[in-house]
């Protein structure tokens, strides 16, 4: 099985994590979802597989999550999820499928726990936050 990104190439988090996977060697399938959007199946079938509900993917944030009426805790998920088909900005992104299982990978670096192997260090996310360090160890792992 090959890695797949779901991607979106306008978030600096997304960018980070497509750079690591390219980094430890793999050449990922990336599927820009804002382009293709979501089908109800596919998002419950990631959902399930990274331990997700529509509310834990809920992008609250650079969205119309609030605009629409979705932070409202008593909302439903067959209603966030209606809602993430319609707006597929409204899934937090950027989520990643491997061999050992599906994330979303926020904060960048959770990628790391999905690949193969780590790529050479030192590297560092976009903004220059430290990563991996230069024998390959993800900074702050003891």
């Amino acid at each position: 099985m090959t890695i797949v990104i779901h991607h979106n190439p306008a978030c600096g988090t997304s960018r980070n994590v497509l750079a690591i996977i390219e980094a430890s060697g793999e050449t990922p399938v990336i599927i820009e979802y804002l382009k293709s959007g979501w089908t109800r199946p596919q998002l419950l079938a990631l959902f399930a597989a990274a331990d997700l509900t529509p509310r834990t993917a809920l992008r609250t944030t650079k969205s119309p999550a609030e605009e629409l009426g979705l932070l409202d805790p008593t909302i439903d998920d067959e209603t966030l999820l209606a809602a993430m088909l319609e707006h597929p900005v409204l899934v937090n992104r950027p989520i990643v499928c491997s061999p050992k299982g599906v994330k979303l990978c926020r904060p960048s670096e959770t990628v790391l726990d999905l690949l193969k192997r780590r790529p050479p260090g030192p590297m560092t996310k976009e903004d220059g936050t430290p990563l991996i360090d230069a024998v390959g160890n993800r900074v702050g792992d003891g």
